[in-house]
């Protein structure tokens, strides 16, 4: 019935049929086109944003591990140069090597040296040595301003000057004296609450707990 209603119709009547025709296909075509698109583009402004977010935390948490990393390396630099002053341990051999190592800068000649028991204190534990040099007045000087140049703190007491004799032109002195350097005392883990569990005297549990 229809497309013998179109054939009665002029050409011109057809023609504005066929018009209508694509204009409405055109028009359902842009609808549905435009809403796919527009969907599309907006998973693509929300997936940019989801992305931007994760890149600005992603960054933020960058320059925090910079951040610490760089901190961890300073207090690690502190902590060494700490220790050269300061060392958790006695280090007998470093102290020695350090005192002769200043007397042939000085020019003395380091003729004993004999080491003290510590003496502990709050924080820390002083290390005497007894030390016997011999050289000219103004080596015997430099020797104590070296001394008190090096990293490890040392101090230099108790200085006895004895025995002067002529070498030459020189007065050769003989010096005795007392050489302290200092080391942290570690500290000690507490000591555990009588009666708590684990400590010494404390009741075992049954393997089966309490009843």
């Amino acid at each position: 019935m229809a497309s013998l209603s179109l054939n009665r119709l002029p050409i011109a009547g057809k023609i504005g049929v066929g018009g209508v025709f694509c204009a409405l296909l055109g028009v359902a075509y842009y609808v549905l086109l435009h809403t796919d698109v527009a969907g599309r583009i907006d998973r693509e402004k929300r997936s940019t944003g989801e992305l931007d977010a994760e890149l600005s935390r992603q960054r933020q948490s960058q320059a925090s591990y910079f951040a610490d990393r760089d901190e961890l390396a300073m207090r690690q630099q502190k902590q060494r140069e700490l220790n050269k002053v300061l060392p958790t341990d006695t280090e007998a051999a470093t102290f020695l090597s350090a005192i002769q190592a200043v007397s042939n800068i000085a020019g003395i000649d380091l003729k004993a040296w004999t080491p003290q028991e510590e003496v502990p204190q709050a924080f820390f534990a002083k290390v005497p040595m007894k030390l016997q040099i011999t050289g000219r007045f103004h080596q015997i000087a430099k020797f104590i301003y070296e001394v008190g140049k090096q990293d490890r703190i040392i101090n230099m007491e108790n200085l006895e000057l004895s025995d002067p004799k002529l070498e030459g032109e020189d007065i050769v002195l003989k010096a005795n004296c007392l050489a302290t350097t200092f080391h942290l005392i570690k500290k000690a883990p507490a000591p555990a609450v009588p009666g708590a569990p684990g400590a010494p005297g404390a009741p075992a549990t049954p393997a089966g707990g309490t009843k």
